[in-house]
């Protein structure tokens, strides 16, 4: 099973993809590839695999990738190899995604993965809080590069199995953790 994450940047997907991994050895993560530096703490291979723009333009061309988008002005995309390995494994691959990313994939494998998806939702005040929080010298263009998103993520809610407001960390993961629990029995009794 494929839970995919979205919301906009901020809405805090990495944050319960992480807490969702530490409470279930059933579930992992799906690292995308990024052409994007690191920030701080983050370490390659956990949520990001970063490679240069020239080596993620490679990916690209010898189809290594199920979808990839320009996001932020970086590259973002999903690995094949990857993905097709942990889901055969059987475990539950979570990948925090962007609402094309989320459209794409259920384009592609919706018809022979299931896929379970979450969308995750936070005031535009509280994202902009978050996102100075998260980076205290950020570039003032590059926060209103990513709240200039807000409206356009927010218009595909309608793609989504669910939409949490994610104002309270443990209750979203206790909701998440309830879905995933459903949608899992739905197919397979054991979790």
């Amino acid at each position: 099973m494929l839970v995919l994450l979205s919301g906009v940047s901020g809405a805090g997907k990495d944050t319960i993809k992480k807490e969702l991994i530490k409470r279930n050895e059933n579930i992992v993560s799906l690292p995308s590839y990024t052409d994007r530096e690191p920030r701080e703490g983050e370490v390659n291979g956990e949520v990001y695999n970063f490679v240069t723009t020239k080596e993620f333009e490679e990916l690209i061309k010898t189809d290594a990738l199920y979808e990839y988008d320009v996001h932020h002005n970086h590259y973002y995309g999903v690995p094949k190899t990857l993905l097709n390995e942990k889901i055969a494994s059987g475990k539950i691959v979570v990948k925090d995604i962007d609402v094309n990313g989320t459209e794409n994939l259920l384009k592609l494998l919706g018809n022979d993965v299931k896929i379970v998806t979450i969308f995750l939702r936070v005031p535009k005040e509280e994202l902009e809080r978050r996102l100075k929080l998260r980076t205290p010298n950020a570039d003032p263009k590059e926060i209103k590069l990513r709240l200039n998103r807000f409206d356009y993520e927010e218009s595909k809610i309608g793609i989504y199995d669910y939409v949490i407001k994610n104002n309270d960390l443990e209750k979203t993961i206790q909701i998440i953790t309830t879905i995933i629990k459903c949608e899992k029995n739905l197919t397979n009794p054991e979790f």
